[in-house]
């Protein structure tokens, strides 16, 4: 039985990259480069005005004061997204609204609230520094700036930074294409009346939520019944996808088909990991065609997702960040003890003085799907003796791109 590293380095050894296409910029959030993208020009393109006010040369208001004011003679006015035609000269002052570009000959702009103006005139009393109130050529992007990294993932942050740039369209890495197929007679679809001994399908809801939150475009081809040819209809029917994730039928039991048929029309990598919950998982492929093996039961297709599934199309999507960070926490509750598998315990996290604590969300049963609600985290109870108590401090795998902080259960 392999570990939980050691399967996971299996399974990203089957994944690469997918290959480049373009997107429009504002199509973009969530996509992830597939180059560097580098700044090709500057960012102001041209000095401008902070602020609205007047622009001047510096050195007509050295010794200005409130006792020895210095006038400067209104001639003109420049808007932004306007050029000033002339040529700013000894004694002038213009008129200039923020964003404006800088008068030639001007070397400052001061805020209107510091001027009185009157019949043509601006009254100044103080001395104004050159540069004042300027935004300078390049002062935020100079050209052969990296703006962001291959691999990065285009949050509303990134696209703002490339849109003042003009760059549209940006080259990202295709989306995975995720075939989901649940297993099993015992599941209904949404929608349907529940026949006698039935549940609802609550995995492919799940994974296609999951999938799509990883990146990906995720493809629901139903559910499979427990008989071995139209279960192996419908895989065949998958292959062509990036990624096929079943959920059931990879155990040991008169049904579990999944690992039977992966076995004789492909290649099983391996199909049980050192882990709880999440054990029988398998992972292979049915000609060129990964397939991951998730459990049946809806907390262990969860966390074996999480832990694999997600990965694996990060992978693919070429990000720099593959897995989810994990952090140090203390433990608040219940101890934890630790068994010969390493288990994976839904909490959730609140930020107390400064420190992550944890509390788990309730019973763990892999069947409990309450028990994924409000989850922040996964404990991590390594394998081994002995207990994580309360006040102790151990490491969690974060769950959600942004960490809700609470300070309440």
């Amino acid at each position: 039985m392999l570990t939980v590293e050691e399967a996971r380095e299996r399974v990203l050894a089957g994944f690469t990259p997918l290959e480049a296409e373009e997107a429009p910029l504002t199509e973009a959030l969530g996509r992830v480069l597939a180059e560097d993208a580098l700044a090709q020009e500057s960012s102001p393109p041209f000095a401008n005005s902070a602020m609205d006010g007047y622009a001047l040369r510096s050195a007509d208001t050295q010794g200005a004061s409130a006792q020895a004011p210095v006038r400067l003679r209104l001639v003109g006015e420049v808007p932004a997204g306007s050029v000033y035609a002339g040529v700013a000269q000894p004694g002038e002052a213009i008129r200039i609204l923020t964003g404006a570009p800088l008068p030639d000959g001007a070397d400052a702009a001061l805020q209107q609230e510091l001027t009185e103006v009157a019949d043509g005139w601006v009254t100044i009393r103080q001395p104004v520094a050159a540069g004042t109130n300027i935004r300078h050529v390049g002062e935020d992007v100079r050209p052969g700036m990296l703006l962001a990294r291959a691999g990065a993932e285009l949050g509303p942050a990134e696209i703002a930074l490339l849109a003042s740039l003009g760059v549209s369209p940006v080259h990202v890495r295709r989306r995975p294409r995720v075939a989901i197929l649940a297993t099993g007679d015992e599941l209904a679809p949404l929608g349907q009346p529940l026949r006698p001994g039935q549940i609802y399908n609550s995995n492919t809801p799940y994974l296609i939520a999951a999938v799509t939150r990883a990146g990906a475009e995720p493809v629901a081809l139903g559910i499979a019944p427990d008989r071995a040819e139209e279960l192996r209809a419908m895989l065949t029917q998958a292959q062509g996808y990036d990624l096929i994730l079943t959920s059931g039928g990879v155990s040991v039991g008169d049904y579990d088909l999944v690992k039977q048929i992966l076995s004789e029309q492909g290649a099983v990598e391996f199909w049980r990991v050192r882990m709880r919950p999440g054990k029988p998982l398998a992972f292979g492929f049915l000609g060129q065609t990964p397939l991951l093996g998730l459990p049946g039961n809806p907390v262990s297709a969860a966390v074996t997702f999480e832990l694999f599934g997600r990965p694996a199309i990060r992978r693919m999507l070429g990000a720099a960040q593959v897995e989810r960070p994990v952090v140090t926490v203390t433990l608040e509750g219940a101890e934890q003890r630790r068994t010969d598998r390493r288990q994976f315990v839904r909490v959730r996290l609140a930020s107390r003085a400064g420190q992550l604590v944890a509390r788990t969300t309730g019973a763990q049963d892999s069947h409990l799907i309450s028990s994924l609600q409000g989850a922040t985290a996964l404990l991590i109870v390594p394998e081994g003796e002995g207990v994580i108590r309360s006040g102790e401090t151990a490491q969690a795998l974060l769950l959600n791109d942004a960490l809700p902080w609470a300070d309440e259960w």
